[in-house]
């Protein structure tokens, strides 16, 4: 027999994880997204899954950020990497270096999966739009300094409205720079106090081109900026998330700069024509006045002033008159508020309450008296019939006409039996007037009943 070769635990495990991550270097595999967590590290750590099998997978953060959308319970998905073995727990797992969606592309889910959080949070609401200003001053444009939408924007505002003051912030409109450039292009222009409006935008492309303005840090900063924001993203068939959050959205560069410059000569037409209406109001309204003016001056208080003294003169003596008629008819009233007043007092003089006062009270202790005598002569003759009832119904009464009550003593009791004593008992006899006191005593020439 061979001699036998003994490994230590860590010995094996080291074996199996040469031989497993030699074997599947990389791999690409599909399954079912479940129990996906993301600690405070950052790594998402998640199980692929099919009706029979299941394999524990890791994303490290690094490689995370390179994921354009965000994983969920339940996706299905591609993950690419290679097989690792965890030698402290003896579990192999997958280190995954891409992750794709099945069925839709990844750039494709993540703009769907940022545009219903972003919409749910009301930054997609009609409400919070701003309207653009009709006569801007001060524009701020962000976009590629070197494309082409800068120079048809430039030509746009040029052509229709050339004194105006345009501040342009270049960004790089595509990459992974892209996003945090036009975030601080932004909160830059905000600095510029006279800001009225911000156009952002860039040329056409692909999504992934177009991908910097589906980002959710730009989403938020053109949600937050404090001056109306203008998106300009693309072609009129692209659609950003910029275009859903920006107060207008315009479906291409130049439309931006149509939208919101208005051409000079149609502004210089429209003061023009505002300027012959109110030439024509003023003619019209002149015109009214005049005639009104001529009106009065053909009225009598302006030919014949005295007529108008007359009429006041007259107006005044009528006012005098009604004077006079108030006055006097607020005499008579006073004088007869004081004749009731006096008869008031009158009636209620002390002296003559007394005297009332004391004829009423000589009558009340008649009326007192009589009722105390009536009261007294009722409750005397319901006492005597009470005392008629009572003697009737008294003991006494019963033991006048002959009859006796006999107890036994010394408990009291009754006695309506013979059977109730014993011979020796000591009783006794209640009389009509007295008692007897006795013994209970058997005779022998009767019958074996108790006798006294």
């Amino acid at each position: 027999m061979s001699e036998r070769v003994v490994c230590t635990v860590s010995e094996l495990a080291a074996r199996i994880k040469a031989r497993l991550e030699d074997s599947f270097p990389t791999v690409w595999v599909e399954g079912e997204i479940s129990n996906l967590r993301t600690p405070s590290s950052g790594h998402a750590y998640f199980t692929l899954k099919d009706d029979t099998a299941q394999l524990k997978c890791v994303l490290f953060r690094s490689r995370g950020r390179r994921v354009a959308f965000q994983p969920e319970d339940g996706m299905q998905v591609l993950a690419f990497g290679g097989l690792d073995v965890y030698i402290a727990r003896g579990e192999y797992q997958l280190v995954v270096e891409l992750l794709e969606p099945k069925g839709v592309g990844a750039l494709q889910l993540a703009f769907e999966q940022l545009k219903r959080r972003l919409e749910a949070e009301g930054l997609f609401e009609a409400a919070r739009k701003r309207p653009i200003p009709s006569f801007p001053r001060v524009i701020g444009i962000v976009t590629s300094p070197t494309g082409a939408a800068i120079r048809d924007m430039l030509h746009v505002i040029d052509r229709r409205f050339a004194d105006l003051r345009i501040l342009i912030t270049p960004v790089r409109v595509q990459g992974e720079e892209a996003p945090g450039e036009i975030v601080r292009a932004l909160r830059d222009l905000q600095s510029v106090e006279d800001l009225d409006v911000v156009i952002v935008g860039r040329g056409g492309g692909s999504i992934e081109d177009l991908w910097a303005f589906n980002d959710e840090r730009v989403a938020r900063a053109i949600a937050g900026c404090r001056v109306p924001v203008v998106s300009a993203v693309g072609h009129e068939t692209d659609f950003t998330i910029a275009d859903f959050v920006a107060d207008l959205r315009a479906p291409t560069p130049s439309a931006a700069a149509e939208l919101v410059v208005r051409e000079k000569l149609q502004v210089a037409a429209a003061v023009v024509s505002l300027y012959e209406a109110l030439k024509q109001s003023m003619r019209l309204r002149l015109a009214r006045e005049r005639q009104r003016a001529d009106t009065l001056g053909r009225r009598r208080v302006l030919t014949d002033a005295v007529r108008a003294l007359r009429d006041l003169y007259r107006r005044l003596d009528e006012m005098g008159a009604r004077l006079t008629r108030g006055v006097q008819s607020g005499q008579r009233q006073a004088a007869h508020r004081v004749s009731l007043a006096t008869n008031a007092l009158r009636s209620l003089n002390p002296v003559a309450r007394i005297a009332n006062g004391t004829v009423l009270l000589a009558q009340l202790r008649g009326r007192l008296a009589s009722a105390a005598v009536y009261s007294v002569k009722v409750s005397r003759h319901r006492f005597d019939a009470s005392v008629g009832r009572l003697d009737s119904l008294s003991p006494l009464a019963v033991l006048g006409r002959g009859y006796s009550l006999t107890r036994l003593v010394p408990a009291g009791t009754i006695v309506r039996r013979a059977e109730q004593t014993r011979p020796g008992d000591a009783i006794e006899i209640l009389l009509h007037q007295g008692a007897l006191e006795a013994r209970v005593e058997r005779l022998k020439e009767r019958d074996d009943r108790p006798q006294v």
